[in-house]
């Protein structure tokens, strides 16, 4: 269940609003933690767990947009804002900037849950993928320094005898290379080892045409 692993930060400096989210998120069975400024939120030690932040704009020490430019570089739950003196450019900004959803005080519900679920199933899948492409790069970092020279030239369609050509190498030990490389990255096919090479950021390059 979402709820049950899985957390939603609330920063507005209005207690009333604070108490009332919590109260109607915690209805839904989730855990809720709220703050009254953006300091204090950053200050917070956060789980390691899929999050949710609502986040008002105006906020006595940091704007909420500016908070939000501020952590686009870090890993930071997604943001779903609500405000009292929302207009259209900022909400346009605020989209832009990646946040799930904008909502004028007051909004229903519906709404609100509907943004904080999405929010939280966002995060989920983008923690996901982090692990997933750490695990990559620990399989990565096992393969000796040929290895990786060979790596390219194996997602990019070389035959054996062309990337042992472009190396220097005997087929026989291209070949050797090859499989070490599919044993490490733990590929069962050279469509597998594709697709974690463009996961990498290997670069792939067309194959050139074997000579006759």
């Amino acid at each position: 269940m979402i709820s049950q692993n899985s957390i939603v930060y609330v920063v507005d400096d209005d207690r009333r609003i604070r108490e009332s989210l919590s109260a109607l998120l915690s209805t839904y069975d989730l855990h809720v933690v709220a703050f009254p400024t953006a300091g204090e939120f950053l200050a917070y030690p956060r789980p390691d767990l899929p999050s949710c932040l609502v986040l008002d704009v105006e906020l006595p020490d940091i704007n909420g947009l500016d908070l939000q430019s501020q952590t686009k570089q870090d890993i930071h739950p997604q943001i779903v804002f609500i405000t009292g003196h929302g207009d259209i450019p900022k909400s346009v900004q605020a989209i832009k900037a990646g946040a799930v959803d904008f909502l004028a005080k007051p909004f229903r519900e519906d709404e609100l849950m509907r943004a904080v679920h999405a929010a939280i199933a966002l995060d989920r899948d983008a923690r996901q993928h982090r692990a997933e492409l750490a695990e990559l790069n620990r399989r990565l970092s096992s393969l000796t320094p040929r290895e990786r020279e060979v790596f390219p030239l194996v997602v990019s369609g070389r035959l054996n005898k062309q990337a042992a050509a472009e190396l220097g190498i005997s087929v026989t030990t291209m070949q050797i290379h090859r499989g070490q490389i599919m044993k490490k990255m733990q590929a069962e096919s050279l469509a597998e080892l594709v697709r974690m090479a463009g996961s990498l950021g290997i670069p792939i390059t067309r194959a050139r045409h074997a000579s006759k």
